[in-house]
This record gives C-alpha cells, sequence and structure tokens, in this order.
C-alpha cells in the first residue's frame, strides 16, 4: 500500500477546501518571488489583493507574506532531511551503521503567523475556487472497467470472479501455505481495507456502496498497485501457469473447468511475455503499469485461482525480506510498514535508532503532507499509530469473516496433516 492507498485526509482546524486555497497562494506567493510562477497562479495573489479594501487589503498581503515566509523555512527543512537521506544511502551502500546523527530529529515547523477573518478567508478561498476551475480537469485514474476492458483486448482474458468468501478461503489456504498467520493477514486487510473491503475493492471505492471515485490503481484485500501486478508476473508468473497446467490436469475436474484453465493459462502466459518486455526496475514497471498492457495485467488480481496467490506472494514477499536482515515473527503492523514506507525503508524505520526519528525522515514531501497518519510522529508512534487502527478495523464485518475463514482453512491443515499420520 502506498500512503495514498489509505484515503487519509488533511489533519487541521480549517476546512478542507479553505486549506486548499491556502496551499495554492503559498505557491503562488513563494514562486512569485523567483520569478517561476506561471501566469494564471502569479496573479492570484495580486489580483485578490486588488479587489479589497484597504482595511482588508494590508492585513491579506501581511498574511501572504508571512505564508512565503513560512514556506520557505519549510523548503529548508526538507532540504535538510533530503540531504541526511542521501548521506544514509550512501551509508547503507557502504555497510555503515547509521545513527541519530545521521536524522533530522525535529518535525518541520508550523506556521504561526497571522490569520485571515473568518469572512475574508471564505472569499479567498472562493476566488481561488474559481481560479481553479480554469484550469483543465486532471486525467482521471483508471479503474474496474479499464482494467477489465484492456484485458480482454490486450490478453483475451475475463477474470474468473467467484463468491467472496471463497476468494478469502483460497486467500487463507495460500497465506497458511506459505508461512504466513491469520494475525498478520487479518490485520493488514483490516488496514488496507478497513475491514471492510471485497476482492475487486478499488482504492477510493467504497467496497459496499459502490461510491467513490479511484485514487489509486490499488486493489484487492493487499491493495497491490498497478506496477507491483506487472513485477510479480514478471518474477512468479511462470509459476502460476504451471499450477494452472497442473489443476487442469486433474482427473477430479470436469472438461469445461478444464478448457476454461487451458484458455486461463495462454492468457497468463501473454502477460507473462508482456511483463517480462520491460527492464525488472520499479519505476519501468510504474511506467508500464500505466499503458494499457500493463492496466490488463492488473486485472488478474480479480481472478479466483491466480488472484489469491498473486497477492500473498507480495505480502510474503515482504516479511522474507525482513527475515533476510535478521527480523522475523513480525507483526501486521510491521509488515504493514513495509508496504506503506517500501520495503528496505520500513526495514529502516523499525531498526531501534530508525524508530526514534520522525517520519519526516522516511517519506517524500507530498506523501508527508497527504497522510494524517504519517505526520507528526516518529516511526515508532507510526507502527503504534497502524496497530491502533487495525484494532479498530478489525470489528467490521469483511475482517471477522476473513477471521471465520482462516479457521476453517487451519482446521482443513489440521484434518490433512492427522490423516498423513
Amino acid at each position: 500500500m502506498t500512503a495514498s492507498k489509505m484515503g487519509m485526509g488533511t489533519a487541521t482546524t480549517f476546512s478542507g477546501r479553505f486549506m486548499s486555497a491556502i496551499r495554492i497562494a503559498l505557491t503562488a506567493a513563494a514562486l512569485a518571488c523567483t520569478g517561476l510562477q506561471p501566469a494564471f497562479a502569479a496573479r492570484s495573489a495580486s489580483e485578490f489583493a486588488a479587489i479589497l479594501p484597504d482595511a482588508e487589503r494590508v492585513p491579506f498581503q501581511a498574511y501572504i507574506t508571512a505564508q512565503t515566509r513560512h514556506a520557505a523555512s519549510l523548503d529548508s527543512y526538507w532540504k535538510a532531511v533530503n540531504d541526511k537521506r542521501s548521506l544514509r544511502k550512501r551509508k547503507k551502500a557502504a555497510d555503515q551503521a547509521l545513527a541519530a546523527a545521521d536524522y533530522v530529529m525535529t518535525f518541520p515547523p508550523t506556521y504561526s503567523g497571522p490569520v485571515l477573518t473568518p469572512d475574508l478567508a471564505k472569499r479567498w478561498a472562493a476566488f481561488q475556487q474559481k481560479k481553479d476551475a480554469e484550469r483543465p480537469p486532471p486525467t482521471p485514474l483508471p479503474g474496474l472497467k479499464d482494467f477489465l476492458s484492456h484485458a480482454r483486448e490486450q490478453f483475451d482474458f475475463a477474470p474468473e470472479q467467484i463468491p467472496e468468501r471463497e476468494f478469502k478461503l483460497r486467500y487463507a489456504r495460500e497465506a497458511l501455505a506459505l508461512g504466513l498467520s491469520k494475525d498478520q493477514v487479518v490485520r493488514i486487510y483490516a488496514l488496507e481495507t478497513s475491514g471492510l473491503g471485497t476482492a475487486d475493492m478499488v482504492a477510493g471505492i467504497h467496497p459496499i456502496r459502490k461510491t467513490g471515485k479511484p485514487i489509486s490503481t490499488a486493489i484487492g484485500y493487499a491493495q497491490l498497485l498497478a506496477a507491483n501486478s506487472v513485477s510479480e508476473i514478471a518474477k512468479s508468473g511462470p509459476a502460476f501457469a504451471e499450477r494452472l497446467q497442473r489443476l487442469s490436469a486433474s482427473s477430479n475436474i470436469g472438461f469445461e473447468r478444464a478448457a476454461k484453465l487451458q484458455a486461463k493459462i495462454e492468457s497468463l502466459r501473454k502477460m507473462i511475455a508482456a511483463a517480462r518486455s520491460v527492464p525488472n526496475e520499479w519505476s519501468r514497471h510504474q511506467a508500464y503499469a500505466r499503458t494499457p498492457k500493463g492496466m490488463g495485467i492488473h486485472a488478474i488480481n480479480l481472478d479466483g485461482d491466480v488472484g489469491p496467490w498473486l497477492q500473498v506472494i507480495k505480502v510474503n514477499g515482504l516479511r522474507e525480506t525482513a527475515a533476510r536482515k535478521g527480523m522475523n515473527n513480525l507483526a501486521g503492523s510491521e509488515i504493514e510498514l513495509m508496504n506503506l514506507a517500501g520495503p528496505m525503508t520500513g526495514i529502516e524505520m523499525m531498526r531501534p535508532v530508525g524508530r526514534k526519528a520522525p517520519t519526516t525522515n522516511f517519506f517524500e514531501r507530498n506523501a508527508y503532507a497527504r497522510n494524517t497518519i504519517v505526520r507528526g510522529k516518529t516511526a515508532g508512534e507510526l507502527i503504534t499509530a497502524l496497530d491502533q487502527r487495525m484494532e479498530e478495523n478489525i470489528k467490521n464485518a469483511g475482517a471477522i469473516e476473513f477471521n471465520e475463514v482462516f479457521d476453517q482453512a487451519m482446521a482443513e491443515r489440521q484434518s490433512g496433516a492427522r490423516a498423513e499420520r
């Protein structure tokens, strides 16, 4: 999960719309001072000031000036963060131990200057909203219909969608077979999907009401991005094809099911070839995931046979990465931290010195600003917050069902073990 997958809002006493306006004002004022501001934004503050009476123009300009100075102090802070991050990268490459001095151990400066009166703030927000309306609308992010249509067009593939409880059961069986625990998987599910998620849940779309719009390509119980799907198909696709082949040759399935599996194998092989047509680099997989073929590959998460395998392997890969670094028996919140911040960054955050460092050291500036659960915390406090969020969400219906399904899968394994004895 990326930070944007969690749907976190802005923690502030101002309304979201007003804060949006303030951010635009900050950018306008700060860039105007350097001469780099696009014309439509450079004029915003000055145009608004021009229509104000003197009694309001003076405090408004003082406010913009203070915000500009604050923006400069934030720039200075984040430069120090980035410089420290580059230093740590060099030290890690040289296998040198990290110390507290390698981190910025303070939080970003907070704004303490003048504020606008409620009425003036409301009018300034409305002015900025009007200016925003003049800008071209952003390109909408792809959703389920896009993934499915591209899968059909690019790979002649339509995922076999199965009942929700059966998808969860297959997911649980795969997780247990790889050594993941019920607690790890269900708690990750609880955080990623609020304990309500369905196998076809896209980030930004409510899994029950089906309202909203995509905020990323993240999909399913583990909320894999389209780039994750490309990476995992490139890596594990041949093993998936072999498993499907063995399943199609089983004597206890009918002719029709076997034929569908063979067709699925052919589509999967096309996906493997496509995913391997680009270099095995995350940035290249991200770019490829935005193409029709990349989006088509992402649809395989919805398939009742391959989807559970794909998502569980991705989660298990995080656990295995930590084990190679000497970190075993991770809690669900710790695996989720690796998913949120990136595997190696998550491991760094779990080290004793990393746990004490502010989260600014581990997230890009925009990601830090977007995510309320990240802001204003040390890495250790973030782990605690993730665990608390999980604890709240495991009480929801989807998580309760997942717990029941895990118990069923564990009973099956125990019964099979007794039968073998």
